[in-house]
């Protein structure tokens, strides 16, 4: 008996797109909240100038498909007729089997034959030679558009630079940011100047400065529940931290480790894997020394690069890479290692209360602070890595060194009741003297900026603050640029 029917295919199709029958996609699927990069997604998706296939990147349990639906309710209240938007979940064990084409000629038949036509593939990389198919598509059918998601990153990048050249732009999804953790539990939200940037804080008048910072003081208590359960939305919304954490070690880190990467790179020895990425963990926001990993773990060097590699386009860890503050060119070097969410950390570590654990604070808020800075950095405009020179060859921990800017943005992460900053830190030693550096703080009125004997000076910023007006400054551009 065939599995692959036509009748078995076109079941599948009703049950995933439910708004054929009712004309609206279902409450639990259309999300009030709609994230940072939802906007990212809807400038491109909705130009009829420059068409392009979305591809949106990012680890389990990050929003991804939720940007579909939400996307596909726009449309249908736009006046898209409900039957010329197709969704196909490609993890589905029936339609793995199935090619892309093999979906859409039992639709056309069935459904809609209709020119004008809207896709949405989530989870594409379980469909065999997805690439070339979405290639063919958009290349015989100009009134398609195309919107896919994806768990792994390289491999979607990678199948991009090979077909997919001016035809594909790929969206990154993390987790979410401390704005949208805010906008998600319904948080206070104080009006503050839209165009005002973090970076930018120490123009102000000492008065506006203390202002800003009263207003946003309430986010401490909140800012250290998101270092705790992080930024996964169905976790963040969770009133059992302890459940949220299982929930996450079992559904997004098992699965990624467990299923989708031994799947797309046919890895063979699980466990070997699974004890890199526990390595990593432990020593998340350090140097890694390879040669050191691979003798502890017993594991060879090509391996133990792959399996870095792999864990990095599953969006389980971010690779930071030293940075030559000389010229564009990133030196090999020593790479530092972040889990890509705090809550990652947490959950694989079993930590269910850090909050009185210095060291781990210290941890997890400069993973959070690494993490927004490469989200927001992702269209590609610059290299965000960490720096280490200076006489004592001291570090700075994170650098965003823009391709079209003269002065990099370099930030320490000070997370710790004494943030103090001589003039022999690193960080002063390199800060402009017009643009100062950043030494992000853990106390709420540990603000301001500070200026040294050298003429050289940084500007002091509390974590949460810092962490929300980048997401209040970049949600605001995308919805006025939307008119949202």
């Amino acid at each position: 008996m065939s599995l692959i029917t036509e009748e078995n295919i076109l079941n599948l199709l009703y049950s995933y797109n439910s708004w054929w029958r009712t004309g609206i996609v279902q409450k639990e699927f259309d999300k009030p909240i709609k994230r940072i990069s939802f906007y990212e997604a809807q400038k491109i998706f909705c130009n009829n100038e420059i068409r392009r296939t979305i591809l949106l990147s990012g680890a389990r349990r990050t929003g991804k498909t939720t940007i579909m639906y939400q996307t596909i309710s726009s449309l249908i209240t736009k006046g898209v007729s409900p039957k010329n938007i197709l969704f196909i979940s490609f993890d589905h064990p029936l339609l793995k089997m199935c090619s892309i084409q093999d979906v859409l000629n039992v639709y056309a038949s069935n459904v809609s034959s209709d020119k004008e036509l809207y896709c949405f593939f989530d989870e594409i990389q379980y469909s065999d030679n997805w690439n070339s198919w979405l290639k063919i598509l958009y290349d015989t059918n100009p009134n398609i558009k195309i919107m896919a998601t994806g768990s792994a990153s390289p491999i979607l990048e990678d199948k991009v630079k090979e077909s997919g050249l001016g035809r594909w732009i790929t969206i990154q999804v993390p987790t979410l940011s401390f704005f949208e953790y805010c906008e998600l539990l319904h948080i206070e939200n104080p009006e503050l100047p839209k165009g005002m940037k973090p970076t930018q804080l120490y123009l102000l008048t000492q008065q506006e400065q203390t202002d800003i910072m009263k207003k946003l003081s309430f986010l401490q208590s909140h800012f250290i529940r998101y270092l705790q359960v992080g930024g996964f939305p169905e976790l963040a919304l969770s009133s059992d931290d302890i459940y949220a954490q299982r929930i996450l070690r079992e559904d997004i880190v098992d699965k990624a480790i467990k299923r989708d990467l031994p799947a797309i790179y046919s890895i063979r020895n699980i466990n070997d894997i699974e004890k890199v990425f526990l390595y990593l963990c432990y020593n998340s926001s350090n140097i890694i020394n390879i040669q050191a990993i691979c003798k502890e773990l017993e594991v060879n060097r090509i391996t133990l690069e792959k399996y870095i590699k792999y864990l990095e386009s599953a969006n389980l860890i971010y690779i930071s890479k030293l940075i030559n503050m000389s010229s564009k060119q990133i030196l090999k070097s020593q790479n530092k290692i972040y889990i890509a969410d705090a809550a990652i950390r947490n959950a694989v570590l079993m930590k269910d209360d850090i909050t009185n654990d210095p060291t781990e604070l210290g941890i997890v808020a400069e993973t959070a602070v690494y993490k927004h800075v490469k989200a927001f950095s992702s269209d590609g405009l610059a290299n965000v890595g960490y720096f280490r020179g200076g006489e004592k060859n001291k570090e700075i921990d994170i650098v965003a060194k823009y391709h079209q800017a003269l002065t990099p943005i370099m930030i320490e992460v000070k997370y710790r009741e004494d943030s103090k900053i001589t003039d022999k830190d690193l960080i002063v030693e390199f800060s402009d003297v017009k643009l100062p550096n950043l030494v992000v703080t853990k106390k709420i009125d540990d603000f301001g900026l500070f200026k040294y004997k050298n003429g050289k000076s940084i500007y002091k910023i509390p974590a949460p603050v810092f962490l929300y007006l980048l997401g209040y400054v970049e949600s605001n551009k995308l919805k006025e640029s939307m008119h949202f």
